[in-house]
């Protein structure tokens, strides 16, 4: 028998180390050629990593959520014949005689023990009708907290009662009222939760985006009632045969559409180079929410897409990233990022720009309101954009005439089908 050791695989893209995010074996098991041996995350998305040969697992490289550079140990496999590495050393063991004489000349000594606090004088209960002694405040409080004196034990000099008598009191008879009830018991403990894989690459591109990006938000409310009369419409007469659509690719045209006139929007600025690129393809990032954390799949090409094409990609896109098949490539190279919560879109929010992008547009949800049109009342859908812009590519005038702009296609939709 023999020892192979798998080494971490070099992923491409000038990758240079990865987040083990998950063991998919332990010491001890036998495994078969292809078999997934770990999760690793790099900047973009999470990789599989495949046995290339049969064995029994020795060892692990490492512990979740700790990184490992391209061609570091990643698993040690006993193998039939005499595989590709010599066995590793046994861990040297310090001899108990040894450790027995350090210890006993190099004795390990603990801060020495804090004093006991002195205890505090026991409350007194008064004798049946005796006066219970409390100064006119601590008497006024008891009246407003609707507490009977005579039942309150005191102790301060000569039982008298104080403040912290009477919290005391309170606190008890809250916990004697509820003796017995699980909704009120009193809960002791902590859970330490590692923050590893998506979630920490999350949180460190959500700090750079905050570090680096001088963010502004712009919010402007919409109505949407004739965009969605239209939206049933086009669903009732093509929905069985092209699929259905949400607004969400209706607001990707009326993007597409606005970009045209405000080409800087489309744009995604380097940091270190100082420099904006403007893009003429409308790749939108489409933030979805995914049990591991917040995704951005990408809509290539917006701008070539009609609303069923676009609806059909962000429906594949958001089931790959909800099962973790997403690619690489489908998790980058957005140039405008699109987020929305759908129904608990809220009234207003400041979405945070999908670094190195320059503009995101948030959704927030579609309410009934009365609004006056023509002298009279009526009720109307409305719906606010939030977006975000940076404030080193985009002046305030722009954004607000970009949003605009896409206000103005929404609100009369037929103009996002006439060229």
């Amino acid at each position: 028998m023999g020892q192979h050791v798998i080494k971490m695989p070099d992923l491409g893209e000038g990758i240079a180390e990865v987040e083990v995010v998950a063991w998919r074996v332990q010491p001890g098991d036998a495994i078969v050629e292809d078999q997934i041996l770990a999760d690793v995350m790099t900047d973009k998305a999470t990789v599989e990593i495949p046995s290339p040969v049969h064995g029994t697992v020795i060892s692990l490289g490492g512990k979740v959520g700790e990184s490992l550079a391209v061609g570091a140990e990643l698993i040690r496999l006993e193998v039939e014949g005499a595989g590709n590495a010599k066995a590793a050393p046994p861990p040297a063991d310090e001899p108990a005689e040894a450790a027995a004489s350090v210890a006993q000349a190099a004795p390990v000594v603990g801060p020495p023990p804090r004093p006991a606090p002195a205890p505090a004088p026991a409350p007194t209960l008064r004798a049946a009708g005796e006066k219970p002694l409390a100064a006119p405040a601590v008497r006024k409080r008891a009246w407003d907290l609707g507490i009977e004196l005579q039942y309150v034990a005191g102790s301060g000099p000569a039982g008298r009662i104080t403040h912290a008598d009477l919290d005391t009191y309170v606190a008890g008879r809250g916990r004697a009222a509820h003796a017995g009830d699980a909704r009120y018991a009193e809960l002791e403990g902590e859970e330490a939760i590692p923050v590893i894989g998506l979630r920490r690459k999350i949180a460190e591109k959500m700090q750079l985006a905050k570090r680096q990006i001088p963010h502004f938000t712009y919010v402007e409310e919409v109505d949407v009632t004739e965009l969605e009369a239209l939206r049933g419409q086009l669903n009732a007469r093509y929905g069985e045969e092209r699929g259905k659509i949400t607004l969400l690719p209706l607001l990707m045209r009326a993007v597409v559409l606005a970009i045209r006139k405000f080409p800087d929007v489309n744009a995604r600025y380097d940091d270190q180079a100082n420099v904006v690129t403007r893009y003429q393809p409308v790749h939108i990032g489409i933030a979805t929410q995914t049990d591991a954390g917040l995704m951005v799949p990408v809509v290539r090409h917006a701008e070539a897409r009609d609303p069923w094409s676009s609806a059909a990609e962000i429906a594949r896109l958001a089931d790959a990233a909800r099962h973790g098949k997403a690619a690489r490539d489908e998790l980058s190279g957005s140039t405008i990022t699109i987020t929305s919560l759908g129904a608990l879109g809220g009234i207003v929010s400041t979405p945070v720009i999908n670094h190195p992008e320059v503009a995101i547009v948030g959704v927030n949800r579609i309410v009934d309101r009365p609004v006056i049109r023509n002298g009279g009342m009526v009720a109307r859908k409305l719906m606010n954009l939030s977006s975000s812009f940076d404030h080193r590519v985009i002046d305030g005038m722009v954004a607000a005439e970009f949003i605009q702009t896409v206000r103005s296609y929404l609100e009369a939709p037929a103009t996002l089908f006439v060229e």
